[in-house]
């Protein structure tokens, strides 16, 4: 079964807001006030909790890899009590994934966020059930870009690895697809989507209206059928 996997923030969802808030409860914490801003940081706060940390931290001139550690944990413990405050499913996401589903295909995400909190957000939003496999951070023993939690997600959503693309928005999806041997469909609506053409992904995605047929014609191509 031909099966499409997605990333989550910034490819699903736009997370950023909840995860700036949480980053700068640790900025204030440490007596700094709001360090990172939405019009700044927002493409910073897809790429995790850790790279907030770091990058506030250099900002205010205070960066140690052990503050980082002390504090990730109550970046985490800050976003899981307030995860979906401003965080919104992009347009037409889940139209998209529906008609994904009506013609044939299996859907599951692979994300880098741990699996706990992924799922708690996706049941906040009310579309869990919408997806056939969850596969976080945490969920394997690595994380993307290596290409055994993509592998992964495709056969939890029971859907066949070999004939899997994956949909994300950073360097990240596109190395970890491509270290599966497998296409990735970047989307450049996202923070960072002037950047995604550069990684020459299988294909670019503007809008989720498109995504279906899209998916059709990367799959045609790297199957060769």
């Amino acid at each position: 079964m031909r099966t499409v996997i997605f990333d989550l923030d910034g490819t699903l969802a736009d997370t950023s807001g909840d995860l700036l808030a949480a980053a700068n409860a640790c900025f204030r914490e440490m007596g700094h006030g709001d360090v990172l801003t939405q019009a700044q940081d927002a493409g910073v706060a897809l790429r995790g909790g850790r790279m907030m940390l770091t990058t506030g931290l250099k900002r205010v001139g205070q960066y140690s890899e052990a503050l980082v550690n002390q504090y990730y944990p109550v970046l985490l413990e800050a976003y899981r009590s307030d995860i979906d405050r401003y965080t919104v499913l992009y347009p037409g996401a889940m139209e998209a994934v529906s008609e994904l589903k009506q013609r044939g295909m299996a859907v599951g995400i692979c994300t880098n966020k741990p699996e706990a909190l992924a799922e708690q957000l996706l049941l906040s939003l009310g579309v869990r059930g919408a997806f056939g496999s969850l596969v976080g951070a945490d969920t394997l023993p690595v994380r993307k870009p290596d290409p055994a939690p993509l592998v992964e997600a495709a056969r939890r959503a029971g859907g066949d690895p070999a004939q899997t693309v994956l949909i994300g928005d950073s360097d990240t999806d596109r190395n970890t697809s491509a270290n599966a041997g497998l296409p990735s469909i970047l989307v450049t609506f996202g923070p960072s989507g002037e950047d995604m053409a550069a990684l020459k992904p299988e294909g670019l995605l503007s809008q989720f209206s498109d995504l279906p047929d899209l998916v059709d014609q990367v799959l045609a191509a790297y199957l060769g059928s």
